[in-house]
């Protein structure tokens, strides 16, 4: 676990500022979240225009009064979002419990208890910035993410700290094949967030997501077939202010390979998320252009 974060002596003040504010309780936080919706929607109209083009195409059946709502309940999230994030900081292992409940946590024990690692599919919905964490407290065994580092040199460093202060362990993405074939046979949950873009020229995968041709990383599934591991689907829902719910769905017991240059495990991880969007949309990062790479 680590203590603190091995920043550069010009970012301490940042660093200190962050962790004071960390320290407040969360409805105080709340109140900061409040003003920064404010201005985030009203006065920036941060990524605006990219918000309501994805939230369009994603659901054409939707009045153009119904996609602004959408959008607003999204942007009313947002900030709620930055503080909880935030505060990983200060938060200890009880109130990460009392904040994220597992309604099926036996369903991942089970696979566990047979040995070897399980693979959660995660996305960007709700808070996952917490699901490790609340994985890594919650859990008899071990909780490790897979991670993409940060440019920025401090943020790196911060988040990071953030991520493994309760307990959960970091794998570099460019790590995660070395990492499975040393901790192959550890008792562990992994999780993988799997809706992100990938580059173009590594695309393997489409599939119609949303209503439109999407992309998808299909490396969570290359692991499962190559070290044979069930594969989770991993939904989170937000009960309610700063109150998360977790329920996994099995997408593969590991046990099967597909025929060659299908992938049904990724294909079963999309509609599951598309279902969870479509339940409820404001839950979902829509900031990001997901749709950015056009079929050929």
């Amino acid at each position: 676990m680590k203590k603190s974060p091995n920043i550069p002596t010009l970012y301490y003040p940042l660093w200190w500022l962050l962790k004071g504010l960390s320290l407040l309780p969360l409805p105080a936080l709340y109140l900061l979240a409040d003003f920064l919706y404010v201005l985030v929607y009203y006065v920036v109209g941060y990524r605006k225009k990219v918000v309501l083009q994805n939230l369009r195409n994603s659901f054409p059946e939707k009045s153009e009064q119904e996609i602004k709502g959408i959008a607003k309940a999204f942007y009313r999230q947002f900030p709620d979002l930055i503080v909880e994030i935030l505060k990983l900081a200060s938060m200890d292992k009880a109130e990460m419990r009392r904040r994220i409940v597992f309604s099926n946590q036996e369903v991942l024990d089970d696979y566990v208890q047979r040995g070897g690692t399980v693979i959660t599919m995660g996305s960007h919905s709700g808070n996952w910035e917490w699901v490790l964490s609340a994985g890594a407290v919650q859990f008899s065994f071990p909780a490790e993410g897979v991670y993409k580092p940060l440019k920025n040199e401090f943020f790196e460093e911060f988040m990071l700290y953030l991520r493994g202060r309760l307990g959960a362990r970091l794998i570099k993405m460019k790590d995660t094949m070395r990492d499975f074939v040393r901790n192959r046979k550890t008792p562990r949950v992994v999780a993988m967030l799997s809706d992100q873009t990938p580059p173009y020229g590594e695309i393997q995968f489409w599939t119609t997501f949303l209503n439109q041709d999407t992309p998808f990383f299909v490396g969570a599934e290359k692991l499962a077939h190559a070290f044979g591991c069930p594969v989770l689907f991993l939904d989170v829902e937000r009960i309610k202010r700063g109150h998360y719910r977790l329920t996994f769905e099995v997408l593969s017991d590991g046990s099967t390979k597909p025929e060659e240059g299908t992938f049904p495990i990724t294909e079963a991880f999309a509609r599951k998320l598309e279902t969870s969007i479509r339940r409820n949309p404001a839950n979902y990062l829509w900031t990001h252009k997901r749709w950015k790479h056009k079929r050929v």
